[in-house]
């Protein structure tokens, strides 16, 4: 049997190791800095890092819920969870949800929209926008059922708002800048690598919802995956529509309406 090399490994999980070093604060070792080919490889890990942000946030759910489900108790352990994902993330896709609502709520010419998106400070509609998701993501996952099922769904819900950034990034998503993150994988994944990803979420949330709970949670979550990901789809065709293509701050929205779609479907569907 013929020996990997030395190193093999290390190398091949450089684009893991890149997409836990640009999208969370895991501390990871530095990655050079990084070409076009190296951020898309890097954005196809995206649902991987997700799911390892997933993992200490429902496991902390899990725990608050251990000492009861009496109502206040199960919304705190969804504040809780869903604040675990944040501090993991650095506040990143919410600074990035934030921005896109000021940018796309100014109404203003492509140019002038970018300029307020690049802004320190969070406008009238990037507040308005962060607490509404933010509310709506801890209240529909604290109403699904407590226990696993809860935990699943918040699993499913981080892991769906990064496949949508991984389908976001064909040819049909143009940069809206020449620099910056988006410019970097703008049209940069192949259409086998966006089916691929999305196939995979679809048929693992069927199968482990089929496992654990039968057919209707299979459909549940299969309806749920899909729904995160149109919201997804729709906030991008707005996006290229009025500033012209997609950027960093645009793909952390993508993440977090993702995010909460999946999670008030699985809210309203229990």
């Amino acid at each position: 049997m013929t020996q990997a090399p030395p190193g093999a490994l290390t190398r091949k999980l450089v684009p893991l190791r890149a997409a836990l070093g640009l999208f969370t604060v895991i501390p990871v070792p530095a990655v050079p800095e990084i070409s076009g080919a190296e951020a898309a490889r890097a954005v196809l890990w995206l649902p991987v890092a997700g799911a390892l942000i997933a993992v200490p946030a429902a496991g902390l759910l899990l725990a608050v819920e251990a000492g009861g489900h009496a109502a206040p108790r199960v919304l705190l352990a969804a504040a809780l969870a869903i604040g675990v994902v944040a501090v993991l993330t650095g506040g990143l896709h919410l600074d990035g949800l934030a921005d896109t609502a000021d940018g796309l709520g100014s109404r203003r010419p492509r140019d002038e929209a970018l300029a307020i998106m690049r802004r320190s400070d969070v406008g009238p509609f990037g507040v308005v926008a962060l607490l509404l998701v933010v509310v709506v993501q801890i209240t529909a996952l604290a109403t699904v059922a407590p226990g696993w099922p809860g935990a699943a769904a918040l699993a499913v819900a981080v892991v769906t708002g990064r496949v949508a950034v991984v389908l976001a990034t064909g040819p049909g998503s143009p940069a809206a800048r020449p620099d910056g993150f988006g410019a970097l994988v703008a049209g940069a994944t192949t259409l086998l690598a966006r089916i691929v990803a999305a196939v995979a979420l679809l048929a693992s949330v069927a199968a482990a919802a089929a496992l654990a709970w039968g057919p209707a949670a299979a459909l549940r979550g299969v309806a749920a995956v899909l729904a995160g990901l149109l919201a997804a789809g729709l906030l991008r065709r707005i996006a290229i529509r009025q500033l012209g293509g997609l950027t960093g701050d645009v793909f952390g929205a993508l993440i977090e309406v993702s995010t909460a779609m999946v999670l008030v479907t699985l809210a309203l569907t229990g």
